[in-house]
């Protein structure tokens, strides 16, 4: 049997944030850097910030459909990991449809990794085309709701 990428594999509760306070790209930029370097995984916030600002600056991760999908290879992640928000209001994050974004999942993986975020990245974009899937995440209100609306879809 063919090995899975699960996305809820790399990610914990507390590293879900459904009130993003940000009011623009830069500042949510911040707030994703800051939230998913809480993971002892990161090793260093500030190399992992700098790493998705470059990243962002290559073009918008804001895929459409109020997702945008942060990430960076740095040497400051000892593994993958996912950290997910959710932006109440919005945020204009340059998206290809030109939406405000609200959902983001940032990720931040080792450089040695591409096989495993290149999985990661497919699968997340994958799962947001669900227009469903992408409802039930806005709607959710624990972090524990995340991980199980995300585990749900992906078992599909």
């Amino acid at each position: 049997m063919v090995n899975i990428v699960k996305i809820t594999d790399y990610m914990s509760n507390d590293l879900i944030n459904l009130d993003l306070k940000a009011g623009n790209k830069t500042e949510v930029l911040k707030e994703l850097s800051a939230l998913i370097g809480q993971s002892d995984t990161i090793t260093d916030n500030g190399v992992t910030h700098k790493a998705l600002v470059e990243r962002e600056e290559l073009g918008s991760t804001g895929i459409g459909k109020k997702v945008a999908i942060p990430h960076a290879k740095t040497d400051a992640a000892e593994r993958l990991t996912i950290a997910f928000g959710i932006s109440k209001k919005g945020v204009d994050f340059a998206s290809l449809d030109e939406e405000d974004v609200k959902m983001f999942f940032v990720f931040a993986s080792p450089l040695r990794d591409s096989q495993i975020y290149l999985k990661v990245l497919a699968r997340i974009s994958r799962l947001i085309r669900n227009e469903e899937f992408r409802n039930k995440l806005l709607a959710v209100k624990t972090p524990e709701e995340v991980l199980e609306c995300i585990e749900e879809e992906e078992n599909i």
